[in-house]
């Protein structure tokens, strides 16, 4: 760490030396208080060795352990690029095309994809262990290891241009680059584990919701709402999964970005170009020290032949990469293309399941708006009925009184009050009844 301080870190004059020491002999009793913690610990704990999964372009794989350091210069990533794959922060899904990787941040699988490995953090997960064999099982009886070259190189010579891929290669496979084998079993093994998700979720709850429906209990509204915070949170989980992909299709430039080996190819060529170039000017320089000068012949020939080869290559590269624009990207979108068809077919299913979740909560609210206006009418009947006994109460408080009545003297009088108190009641039972009917506060 402190080599690393060295390196990167200008030299400091003599007098902040000197100033740090006079401020650290000042207050170095102050600090006795801290000396038992850990702060080095402190500072190497997010620094320390990882273990990471190694796969090759030829399908082997091994295990190596590398700290944040080393790795950010292996891949030429930033920082933030590596948190994305930490472990211990939790970060959406995410696709990211630099210069000589692609960090891939889909559920489970959290690699760095290059152009000649893929860089795997070491888990026990089932996922990231089928990523590995279908990763390895794809290279090897594919044979991806092999040189790519992309499919516009045979565009020029197709319109008779001079053909200067013969000097690095032949024409393009019809197989797709490392990069994009590896970014495939991505996404795959993330669709794959999001659509199992979904189905489980599926199969949980249709027989819930249906149960649901026929009875309504305090137990089953809370498993049904248990059921839809995981549908809601694996939704949003399908949903970024989605728009990622969906951003990264409609961004021509991220998706030319991840062309990696052909980029490498091309540094590669330029390099041999460049080599050639400079054994082609030692051997003119030699031989203008061993041949005799020729009064016909200019000692600038060479150069101006070096100069018209390298405007012809320059005019070659600029078409080339002009014509095959479009035809470049078109490989990555057809496969970015093909999984964005499956992540939406699964979030369909989730929508849909959520729709009928959705429709189930209507019905019960309906049913429960059922119960409560039968409850209402049972209560009007009931009020009503009370009103009606509310009568017998005032005939028998009027006979309570204490005077003389000439009926009291008569043997049928209490039936005849008890008949017509009854009939009045009944009519006026009725009256209410009809009324509300006619008001249609109660059903027919």
């Amino acid at each position: 760490m402190a080599d690393l301080k060295e390196r990167l870190l200008p030299p400091r004059p003599a007098s902040a030396i000197n100033l740090k020491e006079a401020s650290h002999r000042s207050y170095v009793h102050g600090r006795q208080h801290f000396q038992s913690m850990d702060v080095i610990g402190l500072k190497k704990r997010g620094q320390g060795l990882r273990s990471w999964i190694r796969v090759d372009t030829s399908g082997n794989s091994e295990i190596i352990e590398v700290d944040k350091f080393t790795m950010m210069r292996r891949c030429d990533l930033p920082a933030r690029d590596l948190r994305l794959l930490d472990p211990l922060f939790v970060y959406p899904s995410t696709i990211l095309g630099r210069e000589k990787a692609i960090v891939v941040n889909l559920e489970q699988i959290r690699c760095i994809i290059t152009a000649d490995e893929v860089l795997l953090l070491n888990s026990l997960d089932s996922y990231v262990l089928q990523y590995v064999v279908e990763l390895q099982r794809r290279l090897t009886t594919a044979g991806a290891g092999e040189v790519w070259q992309p499919e516009g190189a045979d565009l020029s010579s197709r319109r008779g241009s001079t053909n200067f891929d013969d000097l690095f290669g032949n024409t393009s496979p019809d197989y797709l680059p490392f990069e994009f084998r590896a970014l495939e079993v991505a996404l795959e093994t993330a669709c794959t584990f999001l659509d199992s998700q979904a189905a489980e979720l599926e199969i949980e709850a249709y027989p819930l919701l249906d149960e649901l429906t026929s009875k309504i209990s305090t137990l089953n509204l809370e498993r049904v709402r248990r059921l839809k915070s995981r549908l809601v949170a694996l939704t949003r989980r399908v949903q970024k999964v989605r728009d990622e992909i969906e951003q990264l299709m409609d961004d021509d430039g991220d998706m030319a970005e991840m062309y990696l080996t052909e980029k490498k190819r091309r540094v590669e060529s330029s390099y041999y170009i460049d080599q050639s170039s400079v054994g082609y000017r030692s051997n003119d320089v030699a031989q203008s020290f061993s041949a005799p000068v020729s009064p016909v012949s200019s000692p600038h020939d060479g150069r101006k032949l070096e100069k018209s080869l390298s405007i012809a290559r320059s005019r070659h590269e600029s078409m080339r990469s002009s014509e095959s624009s479009t035809d470049r990207i078109e490989e990555l979108e057809m496969l970015l293309e093909a999984y964005f068809v499956v992540i939406d077919s699964t979030l369909n299913k989730l929508t849909s399941l959520k729709e009928y979740i959705d429709d189930t909560e209507d019905f019960i609210n309906i049913q429960l708006d059922n119960v409560r206006n039968q409850l209402i009418q049972f209560e009007l009947l009931l009020t009503t009925a009370t009103l009606v006994v509310a009568i017998f109460g005032v005939v028998a408080g009027i006979f309570g009184m204490n005077f003389d009545i000439s009926l009291f003297n008569s043997a049928d009088a209490f039936q005849w009050v008890l008949i017509i108190t009854g009939a009045c009641g009944l009519v006026i039972f009725s009256a209410f009844v009809c009324f509300y009917r006619y008001k249609r506060l109660m059903p027919l």
